[in-house]
């Protein structure tokens, strides 16, 4: 080693005990500028040796950090969702669908259930139900327009039957049952006209636990069912429905994406809740025309 490079060590060990240029000048024998000379010449070769050895590796650290923060922000993992096999079919996969296409790194898992699960104890991420079922401790988004409920039946099954005119005459229906898995119970017919509200619950000989056996069924002529009317109209408008008890179809608030607070921050359950999110379509303005003069 150099002889002027021990020194500046000598000089270096010497401050570094004694924290004091004063100190370590009298303990080896020379002045404090001497020491303070001595000491910056060290820092400026030494800062100089590092910047050349650790410039490069920095920035490669932040071109690595770069990668990651890109990783980072796109959306990776599993996203479990609970929901009924109508909310399945006709908003969460047409929308979710794409989305995995976009997103390689993203796994979507949807499994069907009408037991209002509790999706923090069952471990789900997000839940869909209609805007009055979500509890007010989740946060909630809008993923669909309010849900209207109607009676229908097919013509062959409604031939030689007189039409219910009230709540009542269902009973005298075969009615085509929902099963639930909550107590085993059947989802009972809510209806509506202006304030009256009825309940009622029904008996037929077919009875399922999904939407779409019933909509199958309706359509074989096993009877009335009460679906969503945006599932039933197209066969309502093809003829191979009819709807009854018209004036008593009632209308739900519209079906809301859910999930806990802990899951916001997570990019994953941003882009499925953006994916998801409802916007009403705005009716277009009408254009007044200035007559000519």
């Amino acid at each position: 080693m150099a002889r002027d490079s021990l020194s500046e060590l000598v000089a270096f060990v010497a401050v570094t005990r004694e924290r004091s240029f004063t100190r370590a000048a009298a303990q080896l024998g020379v002045s404090p500028s001497a020491i303070s000379h001595t000491m910056k010449a060290l820092e400026e070769r030494t800062g100089e040796r590092l910047y050349q050895v650790l410039a490069p590796r920095f920035e490669d650290i932040q071109t690595e950090l770069a990668v990651l923060g890109e990783l980072r922000d796109k959306p990776a993992g599993t996203i479990r969702i609970t929901a009924t096999d109508y909310s399945a079919n006709t908003i969460l996969w047409p929308k979710l669908g794409p989305l995995l296409r976009q997103y390689p790194e993203l796994k979507i898992e949807i499994i069907n259930d009408y037991g209002l699960s509790d999706i923090v104890a069952q471990r789900y991420d997000m839940g869909v139900r209609q805007g009055d079922q979500v509890s007010g401790n989740m946060i909630a988004v809008r993923i669909a327009p309010d849900l209207r409920f109607a009676v229908v039946g097919s013509p062959a099954y409604l031939k030689g039957r007189p039409a219910p005119e009230q709540p009542q005459d269902l009973a005298r229906h075969n009615c085509i049952n929902l099963r639930l898995p909550t107590h085993g119970g059947l989802l009972a017919w809510e209806l509506q006209n202006g304030k009256r509200k009825v309940q009622v619950r029904v008996e037929g000989q077919a009875t399922f636990n999904g939407t779409y056996q019933k909509l199958n069924a309706v359509i074989d002529g096993a009877g009335l069912a009460y679906l969503p009317e945006d599932l039933v109209r197209p066969h309502i408008e093809a003829g191979r429905l009819r709807g009854v008890l018209e004036d008593w179809w009632p209308t739900f608030p519209g079906l809301h994406l859910y999930y806990a607070t802990r899951r916001q921050s997570s990019r994953a359950v941003s882009v499925v809740v953006e994916a998801l999110r409802y916007e009403p379509t705005k009716p277009a303005r009408a254009v007044r025309k200035r007559n000519a003069a």
